[in-house]
């Protein structure tokens, strides 16, 4: 095939790609932005408003695994498109769970909700499985910042999707996973009926390899490209996530206690949301042009000063709060797309879904663990000692991208 050909196939591939993550971004925004406060108010209690992040990060865990092997086998338009048409379903359970009052129900269906965040996620991929090696953090950050748009959008429409769920006879704050699952569903469908070619399958025929067969086995994560650094990237991918999820998923009870209104929750997490996703316009340019590790750094340093931030604002100041959770989400754009090129940078087309795969799942879990821990943090202590805690944990970061550097100059 040739290079013009390729490059004709890579754009498209972008456009469909950026369809979807838009679509996408409106389904993810839900969970994060009420998800808390919809367990709060069926329980009734603090202590577990962690725990629906914690489920629908671990359903995103389970997806990302099952994405990965799907795409191996079947290409990125399989895989992709079922992840978000489950997401779907999982938003109209949550639906269902909030009429019927049934916290089972409400647990079950952020489990299967999670399948959309993993889905969006592993977009990210698509993005970069024709770009060329100088392009891959380009169209990884292409492939993300598509869900601005929908992400920004989702939290900003909390209080009029209030008011339909109120129309429909559905407890309000339930109204923000009806357009979740109208989102999800449409992401799904866009990806399954115009990904063609699929980029995967089309990058393996370019490396002249056959389809992959049906075994799926551990060992083949690590045999070709550079394990050290996959194991990099997936650091920076991980640590980075437990920082975001376990401070950004207390903001909106810490907001609420101090009397912000679900409008205020609304604009908050909408703005952190868009700085998680729209600095991908620079940041892969930046990751292509001045490196991986270089990125990665920067981006260690701004979820330290966030934890900073957050710990010493009021919780009164509605400037300051907005202020901390953009710096969340810019910190943790920087970890994402420089950890996401290093993974790409080191696994081949044979097992590159295999890996990625993996390591979404191992990102995910340390996610829903930061879920469910920063409740019972902020529970026994404070938000701002939660704000700490989640900050310092980047410093982990520095010794590694360190030695990395200095063996790269070696």
């Amino acid at each position: 095939m040739k290079p013009a050909d390729i490059a004709r196939v890579h754009r498209r591939t972008l456009r469909v790609v950026i369809l979807s993550q838009i679509l996408g971004g409106a389904g993810l925004a839900a969970g994060i932005t009420v998800g808390a406060l919809l367990a709060q108010d069926m329980l009734g209690s603090d202590r577990l408003a962690g725990l629906p992040t914690g489920l629908f990060t671990l359903g995103s865990a389970l997806t990302a695994f099952l994405v990965g092997l799907s795409t191996r086998r079947f290409g990125r338009r399989t895989g992709l498109a079922s992840g978000f048409l489950a997401g779907g379903l999982g938003a109209v359970g949550v639906v269902v769970a909030a009429v019927l009052d049934s916290p089972a129900l409400l647990f079950v269906s952020l489990f299967i909700y999670g399948a959309g965040t993993a889905t969006n996620l592993q977009a990210r991929y698509a993005g970069a499985d024709l770009a060329p090696e100088d392009r891959r953090g380009h169209g990884t950050s292409m492939a993300m910042v598509a869900t601005t748009v929908g992400a920004v959008a989702g939290p900003n429409l909390v209080e009029p999707m209030g008011r339909v769920a109120d129309t429909l006879g559905v407890p309000t704050l339930a109204g923000p996973f009806i357009l979740a699952a109208a989102a999800y569903t449409g992401a799904g469908v866009v990806l399954f009926l115009l990904l063609r070619p699929d980029p995967y399958l089309l990058a393996r025929e370019i490396a002249g390899l056959t389809p992959a067969d049906d075994t799926f086995g551990p060992a083949g994560a690590t045999d070709s490209g550079n394990p050290s650094g996959v194991r990099l990237g997936a650091a920076v991918m991980i640590l980075t996530q437990v920082t975001m999820v376990s401070i950004m998923t207390m903001t909106p009870l810490h907001m609420q206690a101090h009397h912000h209104s679900i409008g205020a929750v609304g604009l908050v997490i909408g703005l952190h949301v868009g700085a998680m996703w729209l600095p991908s316009l620079v940041t892969g340019r930046l990751v292509d042009a001045v490196g991986r590790l270089p990125v990665a750094v920067a981006g260690g340093v701004v979820l330290l000063a966030t934890g900073a931030l957050a710990a010493l604002a009021p919780g009164g100041s509605l400037v300051l709060l907005v202020i901390a959770l953009m710096l969340l989400g810019l910190g943790w754009n920087l970890g994402l797309v420089s950890g996401t090129a290093m993974v790409v940078d080191g696994t081949v087309p044979d097992n590159r879904p295999q890996v990625q795969g993996t390591i979404d799942v191992a990102v995910a879990v340390a996610g829903a663990a930061a879920g469910l821990a920063s409740g019972a943090l902020m529970s026994a202590v404070s938000y701002q000692a939660l704000a700490v805690v989640g900050g310092l944990i980047p410093l982990v970061l520095l010794p590694l991208l360190l030695r990395s550097a200095v063996a790269a100059r070696r």
